[in-house]
């Protein structure tokens, strides 16, 4: 492979367009970008996170499992270009994938929380804990489908050549893009 200095900016670039064209690359970046953030992550639960951002089945229908491990093989290689070392816990309090020396959630993830819980209304939670949990399951999907919708709605105003369904995936993207 022939070395080449260029600006990451230049690279982002072409990686997006690799991202938006093909969903290889696409489940690739998600797997990595997911890792970054979160550890002890299960295949099942990466797997559901990668379909919630780019659709069901994006690993496929049939070997669906060979695609799973063969991205993880270059996402794994991809941390320990970047000096990080991905591996996976079988223990019971913490199963699932990980990076060595990393805390469970990233800083920027950890900060998120934060922020999230000072925003909290304890009123607003004791209504919440009088609903069933199938109507806080319903509230909780409506909320994050119009959020979602709404990101879509906008990327679409943007961009009036795009199909409804690429500016829902940008929707997703841009939510799992922090």
């Amino acid at each position: 492979m022939v070395s080449i200095t260029i600006s990451r900016k230049a690279i982002e670039v072409i990686l997006h367009d690799a991202i938006q064209r093909d969903i290889t690359t696409a489940r690739r970046a998600a797997l990595l970008q997911i890792l970054w953030n979160e550890r002890y992550l299960t295949r099942a639960q990466l797997i559901s996170r990668v379909e919630y951002r780019l659709g069901g089945n994006c690993f496929g229908t049939s070997a669906w499992e060979d695609t799973f491990y063969r991205d993880m093989r270059l996402v794994k290689r991809a941390f320990q270009a970047a000096g990080y070392q991905l591996e996976y816990s079988r223990n019971r309090e913490h199963s699932g994938y990980y990076l060595c020396g990393k805390s469970s959630l990233s800083s920027e993830f950890r900060q998120m929380v934060k922020a999230s819980a000072a925003e909290v209304d304890q009123r607003q939670i004791d209504i919440y804990r009088q609903l069933s949990c199938a109507a806080r399951f319903r509230q909780g999907s409506a909320i994050s489908d119009t959020a979602r919708n709404v990101v879509a709605y906008r990327i679409l105003q943007e961009n009036p050549s795009l199909t409804p369904q690429e500016a829902n995936r940008m929707a997703l993207e841009r939510a799992y893009t922090i």
